[in-house]
This record gives C-alpha cells, structure tokens and sequence, in this order.
C-alpha cells in the first residue's frame, strides 16, 4: 500500500512564553545573560593570551573552555532571542538538524572539558611537585583534542540517524532549541533504536565524566582539610564551594532533562531545565572559574590601566 506523505521543510519552535509581554521580558532577560556569557568569555581568552604569567595549564583549559562556551552558547540564543523578539516560531529543517548536532556536539565537549579541568585542579593541589611534568604542554593539547574528538564519536552516529529520518507532519516543538528527544517524537517512522542508543550514550556521558569530577574534588578537599592555616582552608574552600556549585547545577540539571526515557509532547520543565545548564550555568562559570582568581583580576586591573593610560 503506498501513501503519500508531505515532507517537512520547517518546524515550529513554541519557544520559552505564551504572552507577549512575558516574551519581552525573558527577551531582555537572555540578552543581559548572552551578553554577559560573551564579554566574560571573551575576557578570560583576551587575558590569559596578553599576560606571560597565565600561560600555565590552568590557563590553558579555562581559556579552551570559555572559547566553548562561547560556541555552545551561540548555537542557540541567537535564534531564541530573534524568536522572542519578532514571535516568529518556525525555523527551516537544515538550520533545525545544525542547531540539534552543534548542541548536543559542543554539550558533550563542555562536559568532558569540565572533568579534564577537574583533573588538572587534583594534580595541581594534591601533587604540586608532579604538576608541571605531568600537564606539560604536549599532555595538555592531547587532553583538549581528545575532549573534541570523543565527544565527536560518541554524538555523530545518533545525530546523523536522526537528520537522515523521515519528516511528514506535525512538526510542532514545545522547546525554545532543536531538541532531539523531540525530533524522535516527531518522525513518522518507528525510533525505538536511536532513543535507546541515545540513551545508553547518555548514560555513559553525564555520570562518568560527573564520577571523574566528583572524585577529583573530593581528593581536593581531603588536600585542604590537611592545609595547617585556617586562612588558607578558608580561601581554598570559598573558591572550591564555588565551582561545585556550579557543577551540581549543571549535573544535576542535565540529569533530570536527558537520563529518562522520552516522553510525548515535550514538557515545560524540560524548558526550565534547559535554561539552567544552557544559560544559568554558563553566565556563572567565567567568573567563578576565571574572573574571581586573582591573578586574573591583577592581569586585568593591569589591562585596564595600560588601556586608559594609552
């Protein structure tokens, strides 16, 4: 029996409001946290290259990160910051399927970025005398590529079967981003194989790469619980409060959104969810991971006097 199917050319994005004036604030809202994640951003890649003391490792993976950050950021706020300001909704299926790979790509990366700097971290407080021979330049770079390429073989093969699924209608997403999860519910055809792929790649994404984080803090904490001045452990505990924070945020919120079976329609809270790690978490993580240290703030205050002073 043949039957004919209308092919999808653009999907519906519902986006983050149902009332314009809700849509007008969220609007300024998100640019003042765009705003802030790219000048952030963009202070520690400016800072950390201009200074010849922040060409250590630490330094080196911040400065990779916040370039992430930057790119991750940008693949979607863009057009939901477009979408609440004009209410158009639809976006084409090319820009639909990019903005879905690039993501769930670049998510993938900021999470094992995350646990390489974890890493980094646990050697620099617990081994210190280790330190420069075992992050040497070489290690680092290896590090980095790694992150990009894993990430790359483990989101390629559920992306690429989804693009390649057939679209007949509907085509209305309860989201303010191309979310996968969502695509597979829209597809006419049956998806059971790519959920559950995508699901077993989830599985071994987010809990292993939080298990390498939470482990290296917890190294770091016993190293400070063992620091003799209580000045010392104050200030190692502010700035390792801080990062765990944002960590627990980012985790847990990825948790509760993607370790679950798809459910039909899409969610409001998935929204909720999504905005906490995509835009929460990334206004937050320059200046608790970068801008608070001070060396970083005596490189810039130098900056900003040679500016003036020029």
């Amino acid at each position: 029996v043949s039957m004919n199917f209308t092919t999808v050319v653009e999907f519906v994005l519902l986006g983050l409001a149902n009332s314009r004036h809700l849509e007008i604030t969220l609007f300024l809202f998100l640019v003042t946290a765009y705003l802030l994640i790219l000048l952030g951003n963009f202070s520690v890649i400016s800072i950390t290259l201009m200074n010849n003391f922040l060409q250590t490792p630490m330094y080196y993976f911040l400065r990779n990160f916040a370039l992430l950050e930057i790119t991750f950021t940008s693949t979607f706020m863009p057009s939901t910051l477009y979408s609440l300001l004009t209410e158009r909704k639809t976006i084409s299926r090319t820009g639909c399927f990019l903005q879905m790979m690039f993501f769930y790509y670049l998510g993938t990366c900021t999470l094992f970025h995350m646990a390489v700097m974890s890493v980094d971290r646990y050697v620099a407080i617990c081994h210190p005398l280790h330190y420069t021979a075992i992050m040497n330049n070489r290690f680092c770079l290896q590090l980095i590529l790694s992150c990009w390429a894993v990430s790359f073989l483990l989101m390629f093969p559920p992306t690429i079967m989804t693009v390649q699924l057939p679209f007949c209608g509907p085509n209305v997403m309860n989201h303010f981003y191309c979310d996968a999860s969502l695509l597979l519910q829209l597809s006419c055809t049956d998806t059971r194989f790519i959920e559950e792929l995508m699901f077993v790649i989830l599985i071994i994404i987010l809990p292993g790469t939080l298990m390498v984080t939470a482990v290296s803090y917890g190294c770091i904490i016993v190293t400070i619980l063992h620091i003799p001045s209580s000045t010392g452990r104050r200030k190692a505990f502010s700035t390792c409060s801080a990062h765990l924070i944002v960590v627990m945020v980012f985790y847990s919120t990825c948790i509760s959104r993607y370790i679950r079976r798809a459910q039909r329609g899409g969610q409001d809270s998935d929204k909720v969810l999504s905005l906490f790690f995509s835009v929460l978490t990334q206004t937050l993580n320059p200046y608790i991971y970068t801008l608070r240290n001070k060396q970083v703030k005596q490189a810039l205050k130098e900056s900003i006097l040679n500016f003036s002073g020029s």
